[in-house]
């Protein structure tokens, strides 16, 4: 939104601490502030970072009001409104620095808060003075944030008043497994009602619970909150898993301990697949970085050799298999889900004794993040370089 990198540094008045901040506005609606205590990361955060967004919200809200940018009668930014689209980093060093919190990742020393809100009061106040075409597209940016924010609340208060007077607020489609304990169950959100039909039908009644999508639901890499609330695709999964999203997320309220996406092995279903990752890791992130999220692993091809069936999962799978048995009486190519019939589905996908899942992991999160936009977000560019780059690492790709 602004070419240059805004970069601000100062110190204590006895030199025992200095800081620096630099920062800069995208276009899209994710915030990434990374901070950093003499080098070391600082993933929990803890004085410099509450300093830096107590000031920056403070700066902005000031610079707003005085040159009537927010009006009379608005409220005040929230810190998520002004930090919709904004990268920082903020990078301190502390002669005698205090880790707190479990994993020591957070900074504790009481000092280093004074001295970042100091530095932002001070000078990106000026900066702001200094750059009005900046400081103007800063507020737009931050009021269109706002009435997002707005909008999500009443469509939430919507969401919440529906299903209050709906007998259940669980989505129709879903079929609920018996036990309520979320240490041994699962839940399947599967592509199309005809796979759902025969995962209904397969499935384990007292542990795995079913819950057909069909078509492609919204991309949240180009949307805001506001527009995930009522969405028919998005909103029976957060109706379903529990937890919420957005103000009302609480993970420990997780109906399942597996969340399971169930998605036919071509090219659409790798989309389906993106879509719902993107859903989770953007409004549901704690979902996966705990562990929570798994992709079902379906075979590709079934042998048959004296009514005997066999199971393949890749193409060298299946090459090994013809081997082994010297040749097989038929060869089938599952084009989909919805291929296999109930008992099938539970041998291959459904049974803990015998499928395959991958889990899914968050060990970067700045890598993920990066990659989302990429693959998600609005410019074509980043994703052609991306595909360029990667093309070569096709192993099979539906045409």
């Amino acid at each position: 939104m602004h070419d240059d990198v805004i970069s601000f540094s100062g110190k204590l008045p006895n030199d025992t601490a200095s800081a620096e901040v630099a920062f800069q506005y995208n276009d899209s609606y994710n915030d990434l502030v990374l901070s950093f205590a003499n080098n070391i990361h600082t993933m929990d955060g803890g004085t410099h970072e509450d300093g830096f967004k107590r000031a920056f919200t403070r700066v902005i809200n000031d610079y707003a009001r005085k040159y009537n940018l927010l009006k009379e009668n608005d409220k005040n930014f929230s810190g998520d409104d002004v930090r919709e689209g904004l990268t920082a980093i903020i990078s301190v060093k502390v002669q005698n620095a205090q880790f707190e919190g479990q994993t020591k990742t957070r900074l504790g020393n009481t000092e280093i808060k004074g001295l970042v809100d100091g530095i932002l009061a001070d000078k990106f106040a000026a900066y702001l003075e200094e750059n009005p075409v900046v400081g103007k597209a800063i507020v737009e940016k931050a009021l269109a944030a706002s009435r997002a924010r707005d909008a999500a609340k009443k469509a939430r208060d919507l969401v919440r008043r529906k299903s209050a007077m709906e007998s259940a607020s669980l989505p129709g489609k879903l079929a609920d497994c018996q036990s309520k304990n979320a240490e041994e169950t699962e839940i399947y959100i599967v592509e199309g009602d005809s796979a759902g039909g025969s995962a209904k039908s397969g499935r384990d009644r007292k542990f795995q619970a079913i819950l057909p999508l069909w078509g492609k639901m919204l991309n949240v890499e180009k949307a805001r909150l506001d527009k995930v609330y009522g969405n028919e695709k998005l909103m029976p999964v957060i109706m379903a898993l529990g937890c919420g999203i957005g103000e009302d997320f609480d993970v420990n309220k997780l109906r399942y301990g597996k969340v399971i996406i169930m998605a036919d092995a071509d090219v659409d279903g790798s989309h389906i697949r993106t879509l719902l990752l993107t859903f989770f890791f953007r409004f549901m992130k704690p979902v996966v970085e705990q562990g929570h999220i798994y992709i079902a692993q379906p075979p590709l091809y079934r042998l048959t050799k004296n009514k005997k069936h066999f199971y393949a999962f890749s193409d060298e799978e299946r090459d090994k298999i013809i081997a082994e048995l010297g040749g097989c009486n038929e060869i089938q190519r599952y084009k989909g889900l919805g291929e296999m019939d109930a008992e099938q589905l539970w041998e291959t996908t459904m049974n803990p004794e015998t499928r395959m899942m991958l889990r899914v992991s968050l060990e970067d999160a700045a890598a993920a993040d990066e990659t989302f936009t990429i693959l998600m977000g609005d410019k074509v560019e980043p994703r052609r370089e991306f595909i360029e780059q990667n093309a070569k690492y096709v192993q099979n790709l539906d045409v």
